[in-house]
């Protein structure tokens, strides 16, 4: 059986500052935006727990693929 994870490791600001955007390229602003502010209204709304961190960790999966779909280029 493991061990649960520290509370400590379980608090989400950590994950928040991936979702920083204003070093991308301007195109893709808004899209960092919108899934940051998400981020940010799920980090101050939804009690800590688990299922919290796993929503933030796949957001933020969400956020790159969004982002690195704007930037795709076809060859």
């Amino acid at each position: 059986m493991t061990e649960p994870p520290r509370p400590d490791l379980l608090h989400s600001h950590g994950i928040l500052q991936f979702f920083a955007y204003e070093h991308f390229p301007p195109e893709t602003h808004e899209v960092g935006r919108m899934f940051g502010e998400l981020a940010q209204w799920i980090e101050s709304s939804i009690p800590s727990n688990m299922q919290k961190w796993a929503a933030l960790e796949k957001l933020l999966e969400s956020k790159d693929c969004a982002v690195r779909a704007l930037l795709f280029r076809r060859e």
